[in-house]
């Protein structure tokens, strides 16, 4: 659709290809490490910038801001990732690994047939988490918004502030490990076109749209692990755990004391999910 996304690819393992599906705000440079871990594991990678964030093509004037009208348009992206993969020859089988708003990007493209044969999901976004008083009043908002002119405006609670560069490390939500949050802000303080602030209120309605369309669905016919923090603040719970009890193939994957980064924890966390990630992969190829 003439949008201009990013794509990074690593051509070093043979076992396959990981398709690593970030989530919303992050860029590709945030995943150099992970493609480090998963090539040790005989694997070759590929990911991208999502548009409307890194330093792909954005949709407004204010960059700040994540905005997408449909979350159809994610799997146009993810199409266009295969296509690539496709021209560099990049090694199959192909697999999944998507974290938060990736999660509910690649659940979708499983539930689609697209060729992946298991699938790892860090922390899915397979529901919006937010305080159940204001659920209705979300649906309505952001079903108004758009038609009045408003769909381009943050969403509540949120800012042209980027969490990473806004919060402190202490009682942050992402991650226990001091040194990985260090790397996530580094960079984007080394190269601030990378950074988002808070989604639309157009997004926000085509997110909450495209859980409820998810949650309708049965699980798809391929083996999958979820990987998921015990302190988990980000993503709404409830929905995950339906959706992984309901996975005849799929496992939940709980993981104690981690937040939402799983792939950003400490080392011994960040082993033991490339490893279990690795073995599902293995037993797949």
């Amino acid at each position: 659709d003439a949008l201009r996304i990013r794509v990074v690819s690593w051509k070093a393992g043979t076992k396959g290809t990981v398709f690593l599906l970030p989530g919303r705000t992050e860029c590709v440079e945030k995943y150099g490490r992970a493609a480090g871990d998963l090539i040790q594991r005989g694997y070759s990678v590929i990911t991208l910038d999502w548009r409307g964030q890194g330093l792909a093509d954005r949709a407004l004037p204010d960059r700040r801001t994540g905005h997408v009208e449909d979350f159809a348009e994610y799997q146009a992206d993810l199409e266009a990732m295969l296509d690539q993969a496709a021209r560099e020859a990049l090694p199959q089988p192909y697999f999944l690994l998507a974290h938060s708003m990736g999660g509910a990007i690649g659940l979708r493209a499983l539930m689609r047939g697209l060729p992946f044969q298991a699938a790892v999901f860090s922390a899915p976004m397979w529901g919006i988490f937010m305080a159940a008083w204001l659920r209705p009043v979300a649906a309505v908002v952001t079903a108004v918004a758009p038609p009045l002119g408003l769909g381009r405006f943050y969403a509540p609670t949120t800012s042209q502030d980027c969490y990473l560069l806004t919060a402190p490390f202490d009682g942050n939500v992402l991650t226990t490990d001091r040194a990985m949050w260090t790397y996530m802000r580094r960079q984007l303080q080394e190269q601030p076109d990378l950074s988002l602030g808070g989604p639309s209120l157009t997004w926000l309605g085509a997110a909450l749209r495209e859980c409820a369309a998810l949650a309708a669905m049965p699980a798809p016919k391929v083996p999958a692990i979820c990987a998921l923090g015990t302190l988990e603040k980000v993503v709404d719970l409830p929905p995950v755990h339906l959706r992984m009890a309901s996975w005849s193939n799929g496992q939940l994957d709980l993981y104690p004391g981690a937040e939402h980064e799983i792939m950003m924890e400490g080392p011994s966390v960040r082993s033991r999910f490339y490893d279990r990630a690795a073995a599902l992969f293995d037993a797949n190829r």
